[in-house]
């Protein structure tokens, strides 16, 4: 049996993407080939909570990161997957380094922006990496160009409790809405949905999310007298998969992504999806489930396409729905199984090397 440590909460309450992503994972690994300790401050998921083999090691601010780097060297795991870029995740490195630890590394790579050397605990992980992966064939290029060894491309999947289309629905049906979901952060480019909406005043403008822009959002909307927006917060996946299901559209004008997880989950909602083609996601077919836009303005024209042409809205609907059905979550978890494995064997070789 593989133990498996990874620095993710198992809580069921936490949407950040890495904890979704891992929690996903953990709910699918087979109980009888691995074994997972992972972290907790809440009430856990009750599918990581039922699992047999796993352990929630209690999180507490106060030398948390100390405590935890205490049990790993106590209960030395077989691999240690999907680091952040904390002081535990930094010590535990040096570690496994200066004392030839047997624990297998394995990185994915979620992030955009990794263009510059900008993240170094970040493109350390990669390197010293037994098996790197990206969540899309672009980040799995970018992993391999920053010196990842054995790189794949391992999606995420969409979880289908939350994320899919109502039966005999149509986009003629309900009101007009263009759905923003993402956090307000300054490159996720918010402002642009209140700049649209000024322009599609028939159209209604939601945002779901939170973050240090919101209020800068709130005040442009108001100066620029946008009766046609709402701002509806932070919302837990059973929301915001309803309000996938009642907009038309999804806007995703950030400039800076990985391989946003919004993307998919909108396109097995039905929402043709508007984002840029700087990151390549795979979650969109470019003319066919979605239009990519290089530019504010090439957004802006893509959105007033898709706005005025129902036709083009239903067809892309559709084919979002048909394409969203290669994300299985249950394909994905088996994925990761077989390279956790492959992880630990490439692991045992390097040392059996540096011992010899």
């Amino acid at each position: 049996m593989i133990t498996v440590f990874t620095p993710s909460f198992a809580d069921d309450d936490n949407t950040n993407a890495q904890n979704l992503t891992v929690k996903e994972v953990v709910a699918r690994l087979d109980p009888a080939r691995f074994r997972v300790v992972m972290l907790g401050s809440n009430k856990p998921d009750e599918r990581i909570a039922a699992r047999a083999n796993t352990r929630i090691l209690p999180w507490g601010k106060r030398a948390g990161s100390a405590r935890i780097l205490w049990h790993l060297l106590a209960e030395i795991p077989d691999l240690y997957f999907f680091p952040r870029e904390g002081p535990l995740d930094r010590a535990f490195l040096v570690l496994r380094r200066r004392l030839n630890l047997k624990t297998a590394l394995v990185t994915y790579v979620v992030s955009g922006g990794l263009e510059k050397d900008n993240r170094p605990l970040l493109f350390r992980t990669i390197r010293e990496s037994d098996i790197a992966a990206g969540n899309s064939h672009y980040m799995a290029e970018i992993t391999q160009k920053l010196g990842g060894r054995n790189v794949q491309t391992i999606y995420d999947g969409i979880d289908r409790r939350y994320y899919y289309a109502e039966p005999g629905s149509s986009q003629e049906s309900g009101e007009r809405r263009v759905l923003f979901a993402s956090s307000f952060r300054r490159y996720k480019r918010a402002d642009l949905m209140i700049r649209e909406a000024e322009k599609l005043p028939q159209w209604e403008f939601r945002l779901a999310g939170e973050g240090e822009e919101e209020a800068a959002c709130r005040r442009l909307a108001e100066a620029r007298n946008c009766r046609n927006v709402r701002f509806l917060g932070h919302l837990n996946s059973t929301q915001l998969g309803e309000e996938m299901r009642q907009a038309k559209i999804l806007f995703h004008p950030s400039e800076i992504e990985g391989h946003p997880q919004a993307l998919g989950q909108a396109a097995a909602c039905g929402l043709p999806c508007v984002a840029r083609k700087s990151y390549n996601p795979d979650y969109v077919i470019e003319g066919v489930t979605g239009l990519l836009a290089g530019s504010d303005d090439e957004l802006g024209e893509a959105l007033a396409r898709l706005t005025g042409d129902s036709d083009l809205r239903r067809n892309m609907s559709a084919a979002a729905i048909e394409h969203a059905a290669k994300f299985d979550w249950d394909d994905v978890a088996e994925q990761w199984s077989r390279v956790f494995e492959l992880a630990v064997i490439e692991r045992q070789n390097q040392r059996r090397q540096r011992i010899s």
